[in-house]
């Protein structure tokens, strides 16, 4: 079984986002043996649900978020094939964070997987208003195919 995580700084808006976003595409191709998760650089929001604007707009696009936030263990390097960032800086707190090549390997930033967007970075949307949501949930679906793609293969 191939195991995904997705990792932004709380935990509580674009990695539980992208986590059912992807959970999402899973069961619409009916795909099962793939486990997905996420979590964040920082523990600030450990233990609570995501952002309410987050689950609320995700929900408008028949996307349901339920994970519970928690922060990023150093067994997950071990623990998963992949894991998935959402911006530079959740990139560059993982990167010092692993101790091996193995592990630096498994990182990879979420906009790496575009289709058909250019952002670099996957924004947070936490301080602003409804369109930074919207925009999260377009850039995640814009690369959830190839981020599919990438994790079978490896």
């Amino acid at each position: 079984m191939k195991k995904v995580l997705f990792v932004c700084l709380g935990n509580i808006c674009r990695s539980p986002a992208a986590e059912a976003v992807y959970k999402s595409y899973l069961e619409t191709n009916g795909i099962s043996d793939i486990e997905v998760d996420s979590a964040g650089t920082s523990a600030y929001h450990e233990g609570e649900p995501a952002d309410q604007r987050m689950r609320d707009h995700a929900r408008e696009r028949g996307v349901e978020i339920t994970s519970i936030s928690r922060g990023f263990k150093r067994d997950d390097f071990e623990n998963f094939d992949l894991i998935v960032t959402m911006d530079n800086s959740n990139y560059n707190t993982l990167v010092l964070k692993a101790t091996s090549e193995e592990h630096k390997n498994k990182l990879t930033p979420f906009c790496h997987f575009l289709k058909t967007r250019t952002e670099k970075e996957v924004p947070d949307p936490y301080y602003g208003g409804a369109d930074g949501f919207e925009t999260v949930l377009d850039i995640l679906k814009d690369g959830m195919e190839n981020l599919h793609q990438r994790l079978i293969s490896t």
